[in-house]
């Protein structure tokens, strides 16, 4: 999932990396990312290494990999009430029981549920007459 302001930014890297007549250019000098050798992408083992150059030079201590991303970005949807079907389809993953492995890293969410029996002990809310009449509305005519 790629957000539209990254994709902003990457448009703009892209544009001022190889000008506007990157059409004119052989496919293989067309990478958004390109490799040390000429005409082929960068690889995963050099994304790799600039990625763990970059967190040591933003002083980060704790061991990341990019895999650290993804599990950063499953936990934060997780957090903000998304669906774990729905980060399912996001991740990729065939069985649930493989996105359900992010779920215990958002305990946060876990000491915020409120119990089914608690709500059971306290007095039930009034409806606002609005919603009552438009709840009688929706009934058919006996």
């Amino acid at each position: 999932m790629l957000s539209d302001a990254l994709l902003g930014l990457l448009r703009q890297w892209w544009k001022a990396r190889r000008g506007y007549d990157t059409h004119l250019l052989p496919v293989q000098e067309r990478f958004l990312f390109p490799g040390r050798k000429a005409g082929s992408p960068m690889t995963t083992r050099q994304l790799s290494r600039l990625f763990q150059e970059t967190a040591e030079a933003a002083g980060i201590k704790k061991g990341v990999t990019l895999h650290t991303l993804r599990h950063s970005f499953a936990t934060h949807l997780l957090e903000d009430d998304t669906h774990i079907r729905t980060l399912q389809a996001l991740l990729g993953h065939a069985k649930l029981e493989t996105t359900a492995r992010y779920a215990h890293v958002a305990t946060g969410m876990i000491t915020k549920v409120e119990s089914p029996l608690d709500r059971l002990s306290r007095p039930k809310r009034k409806r606002p007459k609005k919603a009552q009449k438009s709840r009688e509305g929706d009934q058919p005519p006996a």
